[in-house]
Order: C-alpha cells, then structure tokens, then sequence
C-alpha cells in the first residue's frame, strides 16, 4: 500500500497563498516521492540557481519538470538533459513538478506544460538543455568570485568546480547560494552531440524505485486531513442530461454525507469513503432526459462510413501528386480494398481522479494530467474565481495516452467542493463511468485503390478516408478551410504546413490521390495514442503489402522500390527485415511495414504462426526506429515494447460500439487488453541518426499492427481488413 499524505485542513487553508503550496507539501506531492527525496530541512528551501535547478547543500539536485511523466520516460529523460549540461552527480539528482500557476506567475518560464504528441522531449529539448547550461556557468561564476580567479580558468564536472592551475575545487552545494544571487549569463552555448556524456546513455529511470517499493504517490493515494470522497454519473447515453434524482433515498446510507447535482449532466455523491459514495451513486434513483444523438447506434453509422468511401459529394483533398486518373485508365490491373478501426477508449490503468479544495479566496486541485495549464484554466473556471487565486499541483499519471489532456474530471471536482467550502473532495472515477465517457478514438473506413502496369510497377494509388475529425469535436476553430489534417497523419505532402511536417508521407509515388469523407458521429474524439496515425498506417502498410503481392514482387523490395527519396525510413524498413531474417523458410510468417510519423522513422517486421483452428500466435516483433536523437536507448525500447501492447491489443480485442447512444463495453471483461501469453518477443534497434528530434511512444504503436496483418496474410492467405479480430476467423 503507498503511503499516503495526512494534511491539516486548516493548516493548508492557513498555509496557502498566492505562491502555492509550502515547500514541504510540494516535496511530498513530487514525482518520486518516498526515499528518492532530498530530506527537507526545518530551515529555507534550497537555493534556486534558476528555474530548471535548486541544489542543495548536500549537492542534492532538484530538477524542476513542466511535462507530465505518464509511465513514458519523459521525466528522466528531460532531467538527464539538465544534467548533461550541468555537469551534476547523476546519482544525486531528484525531480519536482513546478505548478502551472507558478509558472503564469513568472511568465511562463517554464514554457509548454503540456504532454502529448510524442512532444515531451522532443519539443522542450533545447530550452531544459539551456536551463541546465545557464546554472552550470553561474556556479562556475560564483566558484571563481570567490577565489577571485577569472572564471575561464575554472571547469565543472560531476557537481565539483575545479580552479585548473591550482587544483583548489569547490562543491555546487557550497557555491549554490552564491550562484543563485548572480546575473544569469545570456550568451548560453550548448554542447555538441559528440560532447554528450549522459544523453545517450540508458541509465536507470528516476520514477522507478517509488514504484517499486510502493513509495511512490499518485492521487488515489493523497489523504488530506477531513477529506471527503466523491463518485460521479453523468447522463450515459450521448447529449443526455440529468432530470431529477431522489437523495433521500440514500440518504440513511453508510457514510453518505452530501448528494449534490454536479451540472446539467451529472450527480455526485459525497462519502466518508469512495466504496460508500459509490455504493450509494448505484442506489440512487436518477431520471436521465436523452437529447440530441441519445439515439445513436454504432451499426447504423456503419452504413455513413460505408457511404463516404463512394461519395461524390464533398471531399477534402490530403494530398494529391501527378495524374490519377489518367495512371488508372492505362493500368493493366487495378486492386481494391476496404479497411475500418472502430472506437477506442484510452482505459487508462487509472481512472479520471482529483482532489479539489475550494474557499472563497482561493482553490486548489492536485490530480494527474497531461496539460497543467489546461487544467488550471478549467480549475479557475468552474471555482468562479480569478486564475492567479487557483493553482494546480501535477501528479505522476497512472497512464494517459491522450485521455489526461481533457480536464472535464477536474471541472467536475472543483464544481462539488465549490458545494461543500474548506472541504478536500478527492473525486474518482468508476471504471464503468470511464468507459463510458472518454474521448474516443475516431472511427474510419478506408477504401484503397492501386494501379498497376503489366510489369508490376505501381501506376497510381488513391486513399478515400471516411469518418470522424477530432478537431470538428474538439478544435474546429483549427480546421484548415474545413479540412482536418489531424485525419491524413502520416499520408500529408511535405510544405503543407510546417506544423505537419512531423506527420508526411515518405513514400514517392507517380500519382497519388487521398482525401477524405468527414462523416461526424454524435461522440467526442479524443487523441488517442497515435492518433490518426494508427489507422492510416493499417490502410497504407496493409494495402502496399496487397499490391506487392498482386504485382508478384517481394513485399521489402516494392516498399524499397518507392523509398528511394527517403533514406532514412529505407534504413529502418531495412534493419528491421533483415534482424528478422526476411526470407528465412524456418516455419514462421513473417509481415512489413514502415511508417513516418512524429518526426521519426519506424519500422516493424513481425513472425507469426496461424494454427490449423485459426489460432494466432504472435512470436517475435522486431522493431526499428530513427528518433534522430535517442536520449535514454533502455527506455526507447520500453516505450517501444509498451506502445506494441497497446496497438496489438487494439487490433486483437477492442472496440467501444454504442446502442440507444451509450457506450456497451463497461469494464476489462469486454475491453481486454493484451495478455502476457499473448505478447510476442519485442527486439528494438534503436537508430539514431542525429540531427532532428522525433518521438518514441506514438510513432511506433502504428508499425506493429499492420506487420502482424501481413504476417497473418503470409501465414493464411486470408486478408484481415476490419478491425479489432477478436470474432473473425483467421482462416
């Protein structure tokens, strides 16, 4: 059982203002709490040499970080490229989360707080190098003020300053305060590449012990002094509302001490314990109203996908290249295949939670989410009071994948204590009542359609894409003139917009034409991991693997044959058949695909056997992938193992499908994720070819599904086009 953090009620009411949180709080709430904390002293804080880093005079280094750690690596990775340009003790350093009203306060010093899109690193990597930098050479400044040497003589490594002629050094935690009162230098170099020391390195993850030992908190775990406990239902069915409900029919129940009605859409009831409140939620009679899409059926949709593939109506152009119509009508032989993904949910191991104090003068809310700052901003909202009055203090994520950019929970909790002042209400979320109100991944249908000579060379190829736009759900003031480039991830034309440039096709083709139906279902998307990413991968890699071997040609070489102007992504495609053994007759199937996706190159080859029942056995996956730079290799192949859990179970077991307008999957008995006897060996070739920054954790979850759909097509014969496999038969 983890710890949990026992906290006065009036002390914090008393203890919080405009700044936040007492320093001893914001060490117990940090990431890697337990033994990997400095210990805190009675006395002041530690030095802040700048904003990225405060050394103490123990030389323990703490690491402030804005991202959110979600399981991905992302803190140790950021903290290792302070580190790297700091010169520390690796082994003394810890982490803490800034909050993102400190960071308004200071005029967001720390930049993006937001985490999602493979972005964490990738996007952050140059300003955290130079925080690092920057403190490094104010602690070699204040080392060489007080010998009264010039400063160009001194050196820092391993958290000593050196004074080169004389040998005198000096430790960081001696220097700190001194450094902490200098002006921060503004010509920051930053070292080269080949000067790395610890980017690069596959060193221990700093999140990793709290796990292990069970020290470490996420906020299921906090226990506030006089804290109450909350479980919510909103309306189940899409566009309902609540119509009444009867809170004296509970009222007598065990620990119930409030039934209060959250919105328009939702009631809560507020327990002694979430066990009480959430035995009480399910007693509580609840009339709900349907509104608009209350209707809404999964099956019926299916007949708008199937439409759009066919429509003559509005479309919207993806990319287009050379003359289509003009390579199909000389084609020798055309082939054609229909592909569909249905819902997702992201079924994050933990669900929606927060804790919310709400007074008058001030709230505060402690909960795990992927945008601090977007949390924040929800948390002022719905607490009715100015945002400098509201502060949010960012947990570890029990998983995220997408789900925990939303703040819809966190609005939720701060709307019940605003009900019940001084009040800490840790609000959690049913299992059931996550399935049946995330932000879904889209559905779509693709229809695929390929060219070809007499000589099996592809003439032309066109990809109709129907179905949802997340951004018309969550964003449509991002739609480019109604088009949503969010659905063509990984199939865009370079030049479109420099923002997509992460998101292009890498393949040449001689003529090309994709573009997309929007058909709009009455359920909000989400950005599922991978996003669109996923499912064009499954089209484009699925149905290259169909034309190669209708053209009769080696499905490597065809994919080879049109990667000619992508080096790159031919390397990985390359290193990843040929640590398979592609071409090997050992009585394994094996399938390809190669994909681009946020600013990295990844590739998979997968061996399966089908047996004579139809049974799939997944044996080995090898992976290869180019994120340009590989910060952490060891947890570049965790996230890469991680995020083939993730897709494959996609493909084999899950899907969310609605009737009457909610959603029929409620829990893990019909929403299984993979199984360990199910998960195949996963080998990583890390290849990082410098140069760029690409992501790890979503670029590769769209390699593994269509490798293994090819592999079952090697093994079977028998094409696998829809989505998930759970009830079709494999031969």
């Amino acid at each position: 059982m983890a710890d949990t953090i026992q906290l006065s009620r009036r002390s914090f009411i008393v203890g919080t203002g405009a700044a936040g949180l007492t320093i001893g709080i914001l060490a117990a709430c940090s990431p890697g709490g337990g033994e990997t904390e400095p210990p805190i002293a009675n006395g002041p804080p530690p030095p802040e040499v700048n904003a990225w880093v405060h050394i103490g005079v123990d030389d323990v280094v703490t690491i402030r970080i804005a991202r959110s750690e979600m399981g991905q690596g992302t803190l140790t990775g950021l903290a290792q490229m302070v580190a790297e340009e700091l010169e520390c003790d690796w082994d003394k350093v810890v982490t803490e989360y800034p909050t993102p009203g400190e960071n308004l306060a200071r005029d967001r010093v720390w930049g993006d707080f937001s985490t999602g899109g493979s972005r964490g690193i990738r996007m952050s990597h140059d300003y955290v190098r130079e925080g690092g930098a920057v403190a490094r050479m104010m602690l070699v400044q204040a080392a060489a003020n007080r010998w009264a040497v010039p400063v160009e003589e001194c050196s820092a490594l391993n958290s000593v300053i050196t004074h080169t002629p004389t040998g005198d050094t000096v430790r960081y935690g001696e220097v700190a305060a001194e450094a902490a009162a200098l002006e921060p230098p503004a010509d920051v170099p930053l070292k080269d590449p080949s000067d790395w020391k610890l980017i690069g390195k596959s060193v221990n993850r700093l999140d990793t012990p709290g796990k292990v030992t069970g020290k470490q908190l996420y906020t299921a775990d906090i226990v506030l002094d006089g804290m109450l406990n909350a479980s919510v239902r909103a309306a189940p069915m899409r566009g309902g509302t609540l119509g009444s409900f009867d809170a004296s029919a509970i009222a007598d129940m065990p620990g119930v001490q409030s039934v209060v009605q959250v919105d328009d859409t939702a009631v809560a009831v507020v327990a002694d314990t979430w066990w009480q409140a959430n035995q009480a939620l399910q007693a509580l009679p609840i009339e709900w109203q349907p509104g608009e899409g209350s209707d809404y059926s999964s099956s019926a949709f299916e007949a708008e996908l199937e439409a759009g593939l066919t429509t003559t109506g509005q479309t919207f152009p993806g990319n287009m290249a050379g003359d289509v119509e003009t390579a199909f009508a000389g084609a020798a032989q055309t082939i054609e295949a229909s592909y569909t993904v249905p819902h997702q949910n992201h079924a994050c191991m933990e669900p929606m939670v927060a804790i919310a104090v709400w007074t008058p003068e001030r709230c505060e809310v402690w909960c795990p989410t992927q945008n601090g700052e977007s949390a924040l901003a929800a948390t002022a909202e719905a607490a009715g009071l100015p945002i400098e009055q509201c502060d949010v203090h960012k947990q570890l994520l029990g998983g995220g994948f997408g789900r925990k950019g939303a703040a819809d929970y966190v609005t939720q909790a701060v709307l019940i204590a605003k009900q019940m002042p001084g009040t800490p209400i840790k609000l959690l979320w049913s299992r059931e009542e996550d399935m049946q109100h995330g932000f879904y991944h889209p559905t779509t249908k693709a229809r695929c359609e390929g060219a070809l000579d007499a000589d099996g060379n592809l003439l032309g190829l066109k990809i109709r894409l129907s179905g949802q736009s997340i951004l018309s759900g969550l964003m449509p003031q991002a739609l480019m003139n109604g088009m949503d480039p969010y659905v063509f991830q990984g199939l865009l034309p370079s030049g479109l917009d420099p923002r997509a440039e992460d998101q292009t096709l890498k393949y040449t083709f001689p003529a090309l034409k994709v573009d997309h139906a929007m058909r709009n279902p009455p359920v909000r998307p989400g950005f599922w991991r991978g996003v669109n990413a996923n499912q064009n991968a499954i089209y484009l890699e699925c149905f290259m693997d169909e034309l190669a071997h209708a053209a009769g040609r080696d499905p490597l070489e065809f994919r080879l044959a049109h990667l000619q102007d992508s080096p790159k992504l031919a390397a990985v495609l390359t290193a990843a058949a040929e640590g398979s053994g592609w071409g090997n007759e050992d009585g394994l199937s094996r399938g390809l695909s190669c994909f681009y996706s946020f600013g990295s190159y990844t590739a998979a080859c997968a061996e399966v056997t089908v047996d004579e029942d139809g049974k799939l056995k997944m044996h080995r996956i090898v992976a290869a992938t180019d994120p340009g730079y590989g910060v952490n290799p060891q947890q570049i192949d965790a996230q890469v193992a991680g995020s083939f859990v993730y897709g494959l179970s996609a493909m084999l077991h899950q899907e969310v499908t609605f009737e009457n307008g909610e959603a029929q999957e409620t829990n893990f008995h019909t929403y299984p994720s993979l199984t360990i006897n199910e998960m195949p060996d996963v080998e990583t070739i890390v290849m990082p070819s410098g140069g760029f920054w690409g992501g790890v954790g979503e670029p590769t979850i769209a390699v593994a599904p269509p490798a293994v759909l090819n592999a079952i097509f090697a093994a079977t014969g028998k094409r696998m086009r829809h989505l998930p496999l759970k009830d079709q038969a494999l031969r």
